[in-house]
């Protein structure tokens, strides 16, 4: 199988399922650059694909949005832009006379070829409505929004400087703490990708709000995948604080009608349960 990166280059749209589309990367990589040992976290990957569907064996359409959920200790990850390209190869692939027999063998057929391609199962659901009370994301407004009251701060630096972290350090405690102000580039096509931010951090010291703030704002310039920046920001609070509690969720914009959101925490029960949840659709952030 040609699994060579398709991010950059022009390709064909296909018409009938394949799963050879599916290209995967390997995690190690940024993880043996930053020294993560593979306790250091629990987490989860989870997608939402909103450009999902399939067509029943009379031709009728079934569009909606796919979630689809993965451990954070998968060897690989999925390539974004081949996720589309699969996902568009079922476009046009009948499943069921009606839609009610089509969606579980859509899902049946999702989940074989995703979790071949990565070698390990994956969790998905197909919503085809909103939800009739659509569920608000695990995280509250008792999250510090850190871009309040910075407009006359200067910030100059644009490539990541964990050394911004311990300018003016706090007196232990917990902090909770989130910004739209999420910036890096995609690592191979350099193409920007936006999200929002979301830190728990217990320690017996820690960050200053604009101190954090700088250092993310200090990724602007990076090239990294999604799962990448997040696990970077992790290891950078990890090493500088040595917390009792960690977690850190990034919620990245969707790009080709798919967003990336990983989270990585200290304990399960810091991770976001809604989110973790394939069955449940919250409600999109800002930045989403």
């Amino acid at each position: 199988m040609d699994n060579s990166p398709l991010l950059g280059r022009r390709v064909e749209y296909p018409t009938r399922r394949d799963p050879l589309l599916l290209r995967v990367v390997e995690r190690q990589e940024n993880r043996r650059a930053l020294g993560i040992a593979p306790a250091l976290f629990r987490g989860f990957d989870a997608w939402h694909a909103r450009e999902a569907g399939f067509i029943t064996a009379r031709g009728l359409p079934v569009n909606g949005i796919l979630k689809i959920v993965y451990p954070a200790d998968t060897p690989l990850i999925i390539e974004s832009k081949s996720l589309k390209l699969y996902l568009n190869s079922l476009n046009m692939e009948p499943f069921g006379d009606t839609p009610r027999e089509g969606i579980p063998l859509f899902l049946s057929a999702a989940r074989e070829d995703i979790s071949g391609a990565l070698q390990s199962p994956v969790r998905l659901a197909l919503f085809t409505r909103p939800p009739r009370a659509p569920l608000p994301f695990d995280f509250g407004d008792d999250y510090r929004l850190l871009e309040r009251n910075v407009a006359r701060t200067p910030f100059t630096l644009y490539r990541e400087c964990p050394d911004l972290l311990l300018d003016a350090p706090r007196p232990g405690g917990s902090l909770r703490a989130r910004t739209h102000l999420l910036r890096s580039n995609c690592k191979i096509t350099g193409q920007p990708d936006w999200g929002s931010l979301f830190v728990r951090l217990t320690a017996s010291r820690l960050p200053s709000p604009l101190s954090l703030l700088r250092y993310i704002v200090s990724l602007r310039a990076e090239n990294h995948f999604h799962e990448e920046i997040c696990e970077t920001i992790y290891k950078r609070l990890h090493d500088a604080f040595a917390p009792r509690e960690l977690a850190v969720t990034c919620l990245y914009t969707r790009r080709g009608g798919i967003d990336i959101c990983p989270s990585r925490a200290s304990h399960p029960g810091l991770l976001p349960a809604l989110l973790a949840d394939h069955r449940r659709l919250t409600r999109p952030t800002f930045q989403q």
